[in-house]
């Protein structure tokens, strides 16, 4: 892969993380009729959009004949890309930063129906409009004036991950330090503490609201809370299971009291 080529898809990268950023600024701002700056990062570019059109780009071009392949394959992989970043950035910081599971067709609250679809969609847009627009406006850019824009938004890009990575920690540690005995009671507490906080740490609450946040003494609450309600499941299943063999061999004495009385 030539300098050219690579430095198209790095500047498809952050053309797409600045789309994704407005289309989610924008469906917030219909939603809560105010602007919030969505996204873990400071600046206007939310990654995981980034990432999902080089993807397609990269995976699903050889598709073009076939739109209907094209749609399905975008929803499968950035319904899985969505399902990891949910996973992984949950396992990092401790906190579950969206959550679908009051929507029908989800995967543990982490993919729904109503995301994948619009991705199969996009998914469609970038690779048969948006790809070929954007690379034939990148091809007329000089190489000088395309390294200068790579090299500088990579540079912003990185300082912004490095700050925003220690903002997450932070607030992980905030989490980690108070009581609670759920992670409704974590939330409140965390966004009540922080409340006054810099103003970094206040924009990634702003930018999550549904946003829910636990610590390491909830989890093991939790998992004991699991443990014993699933052997108290066993012990009633035990006890249902021990009470109808009991039933059933009563009501076989029975018929057969009754056989015997009838042969009589």
């Amino acid at each position: 892969m030539d300098f050219s080529l690579a430095a198209s898809y790095l500047l498809l990268f952050f053309t797409a993380s600045f789309l994704g950023w407005c289309m989610e600024v924008i469906c917030k701002l219909i939603q809560f009729g105010r602007f919030i700056n969505r996204g873990f990062l400071i600046g206007p570019w939310c990654p995981i959009y980034g990432f999902g059109t080089v993807l397609i780009t990269l995976l699903l071009s050889k598709f073009t004949d076939d739109p209907l392949a094209v749609f399905a394959l975008a929803m499968l992989l950035c319904g899985t890309l969505e399902y990891l970043t949910s996973y992984i950035m949950e396992k990092a910081f401790h906190a579950r930063w969206w959550d679908y599971s009051a929507k029908k067709f989800n995967l543990n609250g982490r993919v729904c129906a109503d995301t994948l679809i619009p991705f199969g969609l996009l998914g469609l847009g970038m690779i048969y409009f948006v790809k070929p627009f954007l690379f034939r406006l990148y091809g007329q850019m000089s190489e000088m004036a395309m390294q200068a824009v790579c090299i500088a938004l990579l540079i912003l890009f990185l300082t912004d991950t490095v700050i925003s990575s220690f903002t997450l920690l932070r607030l992980r540690r905030h989490a980690a330090a108070l009581d609670g005995d759920s992670t409704e009671a974590i939330t409140h507490a965390v966004r009540s503490a922080l409340s006054a906080q810099p103003v970094l740490i206040r924009r990634i609450l702003r930018a999550f609201p549904d946003a829910s946040i636990y610590n390491r003494r909830v989890i093991a609450a939790m998992k004991e809370r699991r443990k014993r309600l699933e052997n108290e499941i066993k012990e009633t299943k035990t006890r249902a299971k021990t009470a109808l063999v009991l039933r059933e061999k009563n009501l076989q004495d029975t018929l057969s009291q009754y056989a015997e009385k009838l042969r009589k």
